[in-house]
């Protein structure tokens, strides 16, 4: 909540900052200069402590409350920049609201997310195990509560579009959002970004296909959008399916999904971990030596070779662990991945 309230004291207005400090300094005057005692005192800046959160949440539920004919729902920060690219070359970035969540669903605990329990499990296991920069973390729970109000915010009768791949991050996301959204009437359409690419450019089943909408260059998730005004909204059936697989998904523990036969599967985390040091083991036959390789450089191959989208700080989350676990030796300081080497003890 400390955060929140920092979020929200930055996004203030001057007059509205002069507004609040005024009230607060006039009520000291009136303790000292009058009969005002201290209790009604304390009673009175509760009051204005309320003010300020029911002032501040209208005033966001009112900037949402725009004449919008479509709303966007998409997962991450990258998709989300090339979303709002492809909307200003189609001019449509005032009419079309896009709402993010810049987060890695295929990452950290959802158990309960729907829930502050389980949002800040989530965060508290994110900052301990991920190495993400402490601003963002700061921003964190501000960010996706904003993500959260903004959903809630949205009026009934504008149809809501959720940008969606073949990947454990954006497939959990969306049964976490159909969750949030189960109470609305609105029209809710998929726009399946793997299958709508794979049709619309031809790639055959030997051809890379983007991993994630995040990788798809804007000006192919424009061609992607324009045909998405045939695709039929989700039915009543569909939606309640999709609400039950979150019910269920959200009472796991594990900190790690993937996505496989169109389903989302939860499992341990060190899933990877024999994958990740027969990377390393290979990477060492390959140049015939056991020299130090940056961790940059046994993450990338990683990655590289991975079919599912779990992000590089996950991987890099699993190398410090087998680090600490003595399978790896370490030079550097294992403070982000640039910063040090490793290689097989």
């Amino acid at each position: 909540m400390v955060n929140e309230l920092k979020e929200l004291v930055k996004k203030l207005s001057e007059d509205e900052v002069k507004f609040f400090l005024f009230q607060i300094l006039l009520r000291i005057n009136m303790v000292e200069e009058t009969k005002y005692s201290d209790e009604q005192f304390i009673e009175d800046l509760k009051k204005i402590y309320k003010d300020f959160l029911n002032y501040k949440s209208t005033k966001i539920t009112n900037e949402n409350e725009n004449d919008y004919k479509v709303v966007h729902i998409i997962f991450g920060d990258s998709p989300s920049g090339s979303l709002k690219m492809v909307l200003r070359d189609m001019e449509l970035q005032i009419t079309e609201k896009v709402i993010s969540f810049s987060d890695l669903f295929s990452i950290g605990p959802v158990w309960k997310l729907h829930e502050e329990i389980g949002l800040t499990k989530r965060y508290e296991w994110l900052k301990n195990h991920i190495n993400i920069d402490e601003e963002v973390m700061d921003k964190y729970q501000v960010n996706f509560n904003n993500s959260i109000i903004n959903i809630n915010a949205i009026p009934q009768n504008v149809p809501i579009k959720i940008w969606i791949g073949d990947n454990s991050h954006e497939q959990t996301a969306l049964r976490y959002v159909l969750h949030l959204l189960r109470k609305k009437t609105n029209n809710i359409i998929l726009i399946d970004t793997t299958t709508n690419y794979k049709n619309q450019f031809h790639i055959s089943e030997i051809e890379y296909l983007p991993l994630h909408t995040g990788e798809i260059a804007p000006e192919k998730l424009r061609l992607i959008y324009e045909k998405s005004s045939v695709v039929i909204p989700l039915s009543q059936e569909e939606r309640k399916k999709f609400e039950n697989q979150w019910e269920e998904l959200s009472t796991k523990h594990q900190v790690l999904r993937i996505w496989t036969n169109k389903e989302i599967c939860s499992v341990d985390e060190d899933f990877y971990d024999d994958y990740i040091i027969n990377t390393v083991r290979n990477m060492h036959n390959e140049v015939k030596s056991k020299d130090f390789m940056k961790s940059a450089r046994v993450i990338g191959e990683v990655i590289g070779n991975l079919n599912q989208y779990i992000g590089d700080q996950f991987v890099e989350y699993r190398v410090r662990h087998l680090i600490m676990n003595g399978v790896f030796e370490i030079v550097g300081i294992p403070k982000a991945m640039r910063f040090y080497s490793v290689k097989l003890r």
